[in-house]
């Protein structure tokens, strides 16, 4: 009541006042997870450091009436990529196993179409080590042409990292620095990529033969460990060499098995060889085994360039290049060429031509071609002349020139394509050659075929008449160069002239050009032709839809303008009101306007249908004087207040959406569910007239933690209700970034109290209530319902079938718990808190639960504080424990698989309380035991009773 006489208070006061609740956003970006260093730099730029791999979790908290809508975008960093804009509305980012090139600045924007956008950032460090790559490079100086051994080595070492690495040279066991040794030279090269330090010896002495170790290191950063690299250097250290066993180009039939080898001649220590393809990756049927790669059933997809290389860190990669092809012959066509000094269209007696024959082909320049006449084969005379590759032509085409052509030139031609000794299928082309077998084509558009007009959605039939021996195909192209034909390509060929479109769009319209194709038929100029497309559609109208509310007996207007329409004329337009014809009145006969009195009997859905003779559209109106919906009030946290047992209340708070649009609303009809029974119901009258931004508010109270509600909020008017609004409340669990209290965690909110699942462990912990349980799930194991015993009610628990074995572990860790020791009357006093929850271990394969306490300072300490194994039979048992942690501390689940699959063990209403456990008479059971705790997150709960009062007040008092 104290909660309720408070809201109550502030709200008589805003009305008092005349001051409204609608707000502007506002943003603020907090972090959970697992970062590194959370700071501010010089700049009071936010800096959220965080391992690779691990997960980046970051919270946009907003606040402003009405609730701002979330979007999250990053800009590049040195190393990022760019981050897609999404809009998310749970404010929540989450980034598993993040990467380096995801680091950057990300950005929060918030904003609810009050004022200016909130806009907050945080630039996210991503931390990472590789492995360093030690490379050594020799020389060997000359001069006067005499030659003499003053060997220099240099040993580079180089490494990707963030923050920039230091390095550590070593000589077996002993560091080397610079300066104390006069062989040895430290520095860092220019112009080089990630980080290096070369390390110079100079003058090679025998006391350099010895094994030398880059160390880096990025000093504990992120946890982040140290990472070496050794290398023997030796008198017999060289450089690789390789040698290709076999052809630098093979050629092989599609089917067949490849065998590409490069043989190793040189390099200490033992070069490794690697296969690679460029651009594409290796086949999927490629097999390598030492220097040896291997292709079986080959495709002609495979064919490209395969490199061998030799590396082993001395001096630079051998490598070594095979070009594979693989046969293919596709597309025979032919040409016939009349002429071309007289500039003929035609075969004539006395005169050349030329008959060509190309088929796509690989290798090309490896194709054989054979001509035949009448079947028998053409060997080369003074009339008859055979060109192996045409100069006038396509690379890869060969021609057949008769010269002055006489009577017994005509005949059946034949020009076969195959490649000598392959299996791959040899292709043929016949072309008959008589002064009537060949004539120039004819290409034209049919009587009224110059302009097809169709409907859009329909189908389209464009013709370009084409004639000629032989008789070549069409071509069909957009007038417009720009753009492409309705299926996405450049260009379309058509066999008989005719192209058919099918589901025509507007964007379909304008031009096509059809031509003749350039091959298999006569080599002369092409002929062309147009077709316009003349797409016809409904009229375009604005608005589509629009909802009208005004006060009654006051004149509405209503506008149906058209924006585009073919054809452009419109042959009609009406008025309906609910399905009815009615008269309107008109501005102009280009835009229909309908001018009435609005009354409750005219309230309704208005429609205009405008017409053309491609079909008819319409603008809709509802027009009505119903009030506009109520907004429910947001911010961060919701207003909630725990009650005895396991009940809560919840302040429903609102605002109306333009109160003075329409007539006066004189209440809310407000209904609460759950499943769909009403638990819940009430008109709320308000005290004064509702105003743009004034807050109102309900109290719900008997409202059972666990339980979704569906809240529906109706404002009711003088003249019928409102739309109705609804929203899904329940019991709010504090996040990870509150300050720490006395609170039971029930696992009914997706964050989980803010635990997180350990990173060390075998598997994850599983939140579940009995409504996503398997169906198929064994029945002789695990809790049916959460500690409750309600089957909304959510719960933790180890998922122990397959692939889980025997002693696989399961680690569940709680936020860190700020703890500070208290002074008292002899000295520093530490104090206990009482760790409660509820355990369910039934099954006849039931492992262990173990309670751990876990504390960190050097390093990560964890201490058992309380066990149990075996099967504990079907019903929740509660267990106490009490710890005296020495400083900051957390809890751990500890989940042991047993025997078998019958071994799922949960967890339920964990809580963590300063002082020792209250005695209580349930049987629960207890443990008491001292430990040491410490740990490395940020601090969680809060005191949700001191929580509410403080975000009411705060959300009244801005």
């Amino acid at each position: 009541m104290e909660l309720f006489w408070i809201l109550l208070f502030s709200v008589i006061h805003r009305y008092a006042r005349g001051q409204g609740v609608y707000a502007p956003a506002n943003a603020q970006i907090v972090h959970s997870g697992q970062a590194c260093v959370v700071k501010d730099d010089n700049i009071s730029e936010r800096i959220y450091t965080i391992r690779e791999g691990a997960t980046l979790v970051l919270q946009c908290l907003v606040k402003g009436h009405p609730r701002p809508q979330v979007r999250w975008t990053k800009t590049a960093g040195s190393a990022s990529d760019k981050f897609q804009e999404t809009s998310i509305f749970n404010e929540t980012l989450r980034i598993q196993g993040i990467t380096r090139v995801q680091g950057g600045r990300y950005y929060c924007k918030a904003e609810n179409g009050i004022g200016v956008a909130a806009i907050k950032s945080i630039r996210v460090d991503v931390q990472y080590l590789d492995k360093p790559l030690l490379t050594v490079h020799q020389t060997i100086n000359k001069e006067g042409g005499s030659y003499y051994q003053e060997r220099t080595v240099f040993l580079r070492c180089t490494v990707n990292s963030n923050p920039p690495a230091r390095f550590i040279w070593k000589r077996g066991s002993r560091n080397l620095e610079q300066n104390k040794d006069m062989g040895v030279d430290i520095y860092e090269p220019l112009y080089t990529q990630g980080e290096t330090k070369v390390l110079k010896l100079k003058n090679l002495r025998t006391t350099d033969f010895a094994d030398y170790t880059c160390q880096v290191s990025v000093r504990n950063v992120c946890d982040i460990p140290d990472t070496a690299v050794t290398f023997r250097l030796t008198n017999a250290t060289s450089p690789p060499a390789l040698r290709l066993a076999g052809n630098e180009t093979i050629v092989v039939d599609p089917g067949k098995e490849v065998t590409m080898s490069c043989e190793v001649t040189g390099g200490f220590p033992p070069p490794v060889v690697t296969w690679s393809r460029t651009p594409s990756p290796l086949p999927r049927a490629a097999q390598v085994r030492g220097g040896t790669l291997t292709i079986r059933n080959v495709r002609p997809s495979d064919s490209g360039f395969y490199n061998c290389t030799a590396v082993n860190n001395v001096g630079n990669p051998a490598k070594k290049n095979v070009n594979l092809i693989v046969r293919t012959m596709t597309n025979l066509t032919f040409q016939i060429t009349p002429d071309s000094n007289k500039d003929s269209e035609s075969i004539q007696m006395g005169r050349d031509l030329k008959l060509s024959c190309h088929v796509d082909a690989r290798p090309q320049d490896k194709v054989n071609y054979t001509w035949f006449k009448n079947a028998m084969p053409i060997y080369p005379t003074d009339s008859l002349i055979v060109l192996r590759s045409d100069p006038d032509m396509p690379t890869g085409t060969s021609s057949l020139e008769i010269v002055d052509m006489k009577f017994r030139d005509q005949a059946t031609y034949s020009c076969v394509a195959n490649f000598p000794d392959s299996t791959v299928p040899e292709m043929r082309v016949d072309i008959n050659i008589t002064q009537s077998s060949v004539t120039p084509p004819i290409l034209s558009i049919p009587s009224g075929g110059a302009t097809v007009n169709v409907k859009e959605g329909g189908t389209a039939e464009l013709v370009c008449q084409v004639d000629g021996k032989p008789r070549p195909p069409v071509l069909w192209s957009r007038g417009n160069k720009d753009l492409p034909m309705p299926n996405g390509d450049w260009m379309v060929e058509t066999r008989d002239g005719r192209l058919r479109l099918t589901n025509v769009s507007r964007e379909s319209l304008g031009p096509y050009r059809c031509q003749t194709a350039p091959y298999n038929g006569l080599n002369i100029k092409r002929r062309e032709g147009q077709v316009q497309l003349n797409v016809q559609f409904p009229p375009m109208l604005d608005p589509d839809f629009q909802d009208v509310r005004s006060p009654n007996f006051q004149q509405v207007v209503l506008r149906c303008v058209v924006i585009k329409a073919n054809p452009t004329k419109i042959a009609s337009f009406r008025w309906f009101l609910n399905g009815k014809p009615v008269t309107p009145l008109m501005d102009s006969q280009d835009t229909p306007v309908h001018r009435f009195r609005l009354e409750p009997s005219k309230n309704g859905t208005y429609e205009c249908r405008v017409s053309n003779s491609a079909g008819t559209s319409s603008c809709t109106y509802n027009v009505s004087a119903r009030p506009f919906p109520a907004e429910f009030y947001y911010d961060t946290p919701n207003p909630i207040r725990v009650l005895k047992g396991d009940n809560f209340s919840y302040n429903l708070q609102w605002t109306q959406k333009e109160p003075q649009a329409v007539d006066r609303v004189i209440g809310y009809s407000i209904n609460v569910t759950q499943n769909g029974m009403k638990v819940w119901s009430k008109v709320y009258t308000p005290i004064l007239e509702p105003q743009k931004g004034v807050l109102m508010s309900e109290v719900l109270t008997d409202l059972r933690i666990a339980l979704n509600y569906e809240v529906s909020l109706t404002p009711i008017g003088n003249y019928g209700t409102g739309d109705p609004v609804v929203r899904i409340i329940q019991f709010s669990e504090p996040y990870t970034y509150l300050r720490p209290s006395d609170y039971v965690c029930g696992f009914e909110d997706r964050n989980i109290c803010g635990f997180t699942q350990d990173r060390g462990d075998t598997f994850d912990w599983t939140r579940q209530n009995h409504l996503s349980q398997n169906p198929k799930r064994s029945p002789n194991t695990g809790p049916e319902m959460d500690r409750s015993g309600t089957k909304e009610g959510y719960y933790m628990f180890i998922e122990t079938s397959r692939p889980r074995v025997k002693g696989d572990t399961a680690r569940l860790v709680s936020p860190l718990y700020n703890v500070t020791l208290s002074r008292g009357p002899t000295g520093v006093t530490r104090l206990p808190y009482c760790i409660s929850f509820y355990y369910h271990m039934k099954g006849k394969h039931i492992g262990t639960l173990n309670l751990l306490q876990r504390a960190k300072s050097i390093a990560t300490v964890d201490t058992l504080v309380w066990s149990r194994s075996g099967s504990q039979g079907p019903n929740w048992i509660k267990a106490n424990c009490v710890i005296t942690p020495s400083g900051p501390f957390q809890v751990v689940f500890e989940g042991i698989r047993g025997d078998g699959y019958e071994g799922d063990i949960a967890i339920d209403d964990v809580s963590v309380t300063k002082g020792r456990c209250k005695q209580d008479d349930s049987g629960s059971d207890r443990a008491v035991v001292a430990g040491r705790a410490a740990a490395s997150r940020p601090a969680l709960v809060a005191s949700l009773l001191t929580l509410v009062t403080w975000s009411c007040l705060l959300s009244f008092s801005r």
